[in-house]
């Protein structure tokens, strides 16, 4: 019962940081700023560690982890630039964004937000206080993933009511793995495989989406330290996890 319940502030965690997004709209550029230094903050302090930590504990070769990285990289760079190259001609207007890449960025948050859910549960499975402690770091970061969500929709030209919707199934997506882990288990190394093939996917949309468009109309001494912030609060959060 108790991996439940968490998992519903998960909800409240995500929801609330994607509706602080919605009313900011006219502020993006700052949350942008701060949405790429937290996913910089993920991949450092929280997938690649974790990686390594499973990898150093049973005696494996790194190779797979960080081939699954260049994968999940190239796999949406691949998906974004296959939606966008029958618009080449368009070049020599104004830079257009697209709504199917904002999708399509939710729809992989969304799977990782499952995959906090499956965290947690499995947390449980190892004892309580492991649980409480994973549980503790999901929500606490499931409010930047709430409003990351958002800031992929908007970046890429969705409408708000669609943001929103997209910001629904993020929420719900950690209850649903938490219930997941009453019917199977995930092995180290199929872990490891999805968290290489994940912060690939975050290294790729932050560095090539999210910093540029910080950048582009509003680039500001206060963005970069909202970057920077960022990076520090995902360092803080993982400290306790």
């Amino acid at each position: 019962m108790t991996p439940i319940l968490l998992s519903l502030a998960t909800f409240v965690s995500t929801l609330s940081g994607g509706l602080i997004g919605l009313r900011n709209k006219d502020r993006l550029h700052r949350f942008l700023g701060y949405t790429a230094g937290v996913l910089m903050g993920v991949v450092a302090f929280d997938l690649l560690p974790e990686i390594f930590k499973i990898l150093t504990a049973e005696h494996r070769s790194p190779t797979g982890a960080m081939v699954a990285l260049v994968s999940g990289f190239l796999l949406f760079h691949i998906i974004e630039k296959s939606i966008l190259i029958h618009h080449t001609n368009e070049a020599e207007y104004e830079v257009h964004k697209h709504p199917q890449v904002g999708v399509a960025s939710a729809l992989a948050l969304s799977g990782h937000s499952f995959l906090d859910g499956v965290g947690i549960g499995l947390g449980f499975q190892a004892g309580t206080a492991v649980g409480i402690t994973v549980a503790i770091a999901v929500i606490a970061h499931d409010f930047t993933d709430g409003l990351n969500t958002v800031n992929l929709m908007l970046l890429n030209k969705n409408r708000s009511r669609k943001a929103f919707l997209f910001l629904l199934l993020d929420a719900s997506t950690p209850i649903l793995g938490v219930l997941s882990t009453f019917l199977f288990t995930v092995s180290d190394n199929g872990l490891t495989l999805y968290l290489g093939f994940f912060a690939g996917f975050l290294l790729y949309i932050g560095a090539s989406e999210i910093l540029p468009e910080a950048h582009s109309k509003h680039s500001s001494y206060q963005t970069i330290g909202l970057t920077v912030l960022g990076v520090i609060f995902m360092f803080i959060v993982t400290r306790f996890a």
